[in-house]
């Protein structure tokens, strides 16, 4: 799989209390030149969205402190933000819960890089679509 991207870089945003999985899943993306943005938990996530900020794709993890990954979701699907991909991420079997409040993906961790690869290509097929 290659690691080259064209055009401008996605904007990822990681919503994860776990040093460890931050820098894993920041490692993935990097190969996919990704512009990486880290939030702790679900909170700081929408406090972002509330900034006016904008990303591409969230890998949001489940298990936080403050605001967990599923309520963060919902209060982001909320403001409007439908555009944005929005995976969800978890130790547990957590897809149906993810679904259920507006995440597009569910991903089992650990996460395998050609699985996050196949989905960072699906959001620049979208990006190159919509800027066309």
């Amino acid at each position: 799989m290659t690691s080259y991207v064209e055009g401008s870089p996605v904007k990822a945003l990681i919503v994860e209390d776990s040093a460890v999985e931050i820098m894993v899943l920041s490692a993935m993306l990097r190969r996919f030149h990704c512009e990486i943005t880290i939030a702790k938990n679900g909170k700081e996530a929408v406090q972002m969205f509330l900034e006016g900020k904008k990303f591409d794709i969230i890998f949001c993890d489940k298990d936080m402190p403050v605001m967990s990954g599923p309520e963060a979701i919902e209060k982001i699907r909320t403001l409007g933000e439908i555009h944005v991909k929005i995976v969800g991420v978890s130790t547990d079997n957590a897809q149906e819960e993810f679904m259920r409040v507006g995440a597009d993906e569910f991903l089992p961790k650990p996460m395998e890089l050609d699985v996050v690869g196949a989905i960072i290509q699906e959001v620049i097929k979208k990006k190159n679509n919509d800027t066309v």
